[in-house]
């Protein structure tokens, strides 16, 4: 059984990340895709961020009605900040002991090493990494971190670098939609038009609870 654990504030979640999951869980073969709302994010410490009880539905409301896709409060179960490694351990721990591939943004990737336990995480389970059009393997190391890269051999009927161990780091294209949830907070504490940056379910839910100063969506 094989699983993508997708984490983010998802503070809104939104179609850019509904799109890449279900283009990751095709190309993949996953049987699943986890949505894991982060409770106390390490990397943001600049800003607010909305409580975990609105995030975690509006989640619960933008995945609804997807059978390839669940919710997760893993990281709300369990207290300090939140730790991929830690989260990573709670599914490979679990009854349905998955094959898990980790889910995250190029960006996210690259500054990996300076991640709680990187090296550990890592060989902990596979990463799928979503990468933009234009992404090109430009030398034999195909852009993985310069630490990375001598743990590292590609497969290049596979696609994928994997580690002595036989985990595997994936680069895949996903279609690029220019959202950010920085902007659509942004847009809706203006008072702005949200609609067809997320799902209608989410626009409802930010309006009757007045998230993000929200004016007319």
């Amino acid at each position: 059984m094989k699983w993508g654990l997708f984490g983010g504030t998802f503070d809104p979640i939104h179609f850019g990340h509904l799109r890449a999951a279900q283009e990751l869980a095709g190309m993949l073969g996953l049987d699943r895709v986890v949505f894991i709302p982060a409770a106390r994010p390490p990397h943001k410490t600049d800003r607010a961020i909305t409580a975990f009880e609105h995030r975690a539905q509006m989640v619960r409301l933008a995945i609804a009605g997807n059978g390839s896709f669940s919710f997760s409060d893993a990281e709300m179960q369990r207290p300090g900040k939140s730790y991929s490694i830690d989260t990573v351990r709670f599914f490979s721990e679990s009854e349905a002991k998955p094959q898990i591939y980790f889910i995250t943004g190029r960006d996210a990737f690259d500054a990996i090493t300076g991640w709680y336990r990187w090296e550990e995480l890592l060989e902990s389970c596979h990463f799928a990494v979503m990468t933009r059009p234009g992404y090109e393997k430009k030398d034999s190391s195909g852009g993985l971190p310069p630490l990375l890269a001598p743990r590292y051999v590609y497969d290049e009927k596979r696609d994928l670098f994997v580690s002595g161990t036989g985990k595997c780091v994936l680069f895949r294209k996903t279609t690029f939609l220019d959202i950010s949830s920085s902007a659509i907070r942004e847009l809706v504490s203006r008072g702005g038009q949200a609609r067809y940056l997320l799902p209608d379910a989410v626009i409802s839910y930010i309006r009757e609870n007045h998230l993000y100063s929200a004016g007319m969506l």
